[in-house]
């Protein structure tokens, strides 16, 4: 069984994961006809900014209580796949090729929660009695 430090520093590292999701969200409710038309100029249709803002605000409160951890990281890390191919492929410069590989590193960051659940101090744990951590 994962010690308590262990099971800390886990949550601890899944809520700061979680915080880039939910200031991306929050960033696109107080910039949103900017980001609309980024979006516009990317080819993908303003009409699905709202649910971007609530997969980004919701999916990263979801992942910093714990809730639904595996699925929630699931769809963030697909999501953060679809961005880069969307928005910053191919590079444009060396500072792109940096940005890529923050959202690759996130992206491996979503999937250890995949892989390791939300763990002892989780919604998953308190609703549903699930620990789901690898050994």
């Amino acid at each position: 069984m994962k010690s308590t430090f262990n099971e800390t520093i886990a949550t601890l590292g899944r809520v700061l994961l979680a915080l880039i999701f939910i200031f991306a969200g929050i960033g696109k409710v107080m910039n949103y006809g900017q980001t609309a038309l980024l979006m516009s100029a990317h080819g993908v249709a303003a009409a699905l900014l709202p649910a971007v803002i609530a997969l980004e605000v919701f999916g990263g409160l979801a992942l910093a209580l714990g809730f639904k951890t595996r699925l929630v990281a699931s769809g963030l890390a697909i999501y953060s796949v679809a961005a880069i191919a969307i928005f910053l492929l191919p590079p444009a410069n060396q500072q792109v090729v940096i940005l890529i590989l923050a959202e690759v590193a996130m992206i491996g960051g979503l999937l250890s929660y995949v892989a390791a659940g939300g763990g002892r101090f989780s919604m998953d744990r308190i609703l549903f009695g699930k620990v789901n951590r690898t050994p």
